[in-house]
């Protein structure tokens, strides 16, 4: 596999992801690509010739090791490393969907006229489209885990297994090649795995509460400056009526000049409801 061609795919994901975003590339190719391609392929190797069995019995020792090794781990690593790696291409195909269309959009209404302010920007569609990549890229890595989990029954590797699978004539004892640097490395590699969960979870939380934040920010600015066209003035008298005088001021509403499509309230109910109070605080001190 040529893991360049496929680093310099992956560089193009970098410019369009957050610190959370980098950092987890990051991970991915110093931690787990130079690792597998330096040392582990290395360690590996031809991992059936360093399986040993205490038996002349032909077709036996091939028959336990694939019994005990269904699928080996570095050929599990491979396929977890372009898996968890390929939702990230779809951030990349949304943007290259973007810029066509804004060059489309810019040979047809000229190119002052443009759709997007920055087509790279996560904003609506793209937004999704990076957070259920994230989500994507968690459960692949959760679910790789689990795999090999459940295939060797836990993370660890024995020296020494024993093999009662047909054609062996009887309970064989089969030693593996490498076990503890295999295990240092199993370990590494699950740890890395982890390390990138937790970022991608980290990023989940980040966009979430970075996109709540927005939304709360425009809601109190437009709460802000659209003013209150309808004011209740609620007072008791102390004097002669004894019951609640409500007296309710609705000002008049005039069509915004502005292009929007909300209403301002005009100056004259202002000054209405300004003279009202004047009068009535007037009325009670006297």
């Amino acid at each position: 596999m040529d893991w360049k061609t496929f680093q310099a795919l992956l560089s193009g994901v970098n410019k369009y992801s957050t610190a959370f975003g980098r950092l987890w590339l990051s991970v991915v190719f110093v931690f787990r690509v130079m690792v597998y391609v330096v040392a582990a392929e290395r360690v590996w190797g031809d991992d059936q010739k360093d399986f040993d069995c205490n038996t002349k019995q032909p077709g036996c020792a091939n028959v336990c090791y694939d019994h005990f090794f269904p699928i080996s781990h570095i050929r599990l690593w491979a396929l977890q490393l372009i898996f968890v790696t390929c939702p990230s291409f779809m951030v990349v195909m949304h943007v290259a969907y973007r810029n066509d269309r804004e060059r489309k959009h810019m040979a047809k209404h000229g190119e002052e006229s443009k759709l997007y302010k920055n087509t790279g920007k996560k904003h609506g569609g793209l937004w999704w489209t990076y957070l259920i990549s994230l989500f994507v890229k968690t459960g692949i890595e959760i679910g790789f885990l689990y795999i090999l989990h459940h295939i060797y029954d836990s993370f660890d590797l024995p020296r020494l297994v024993k093999c009662e699978v047909s054609p062996c004539p009887n309970v064989v004892d089969c030693y593996i090649g490498h076990p503890t640097e295999k295990k240092v490395f199993t370990y590494f590699m699950v740890g890395a795995s982890a390390l990138c969960i937790v970022l991608n979870i980290c990023e989940i939380i980040y966009l979430i509460a970075k996109r709540i934040a927005r939304l709360g920010h425009k809601i109190k600015n437009h709460r802000r400056h659209v003013p209150n066209c309808s004011t209740t003035l609620e007072v008791k008298s102390s004097g002669l009526n004894p019951s609640l005088l409500t007296e309710r001021i609705v000002s008049t509403w005039v069509p915004n000049p502005l292009p929007q499509h909300s209403q301002i309230c005009s100056k004259n109910s202002y000054l209405l409801v300004a003279h009202e109070l004047f009068f009535y605080l007037n009325l009670n001190t006297s």
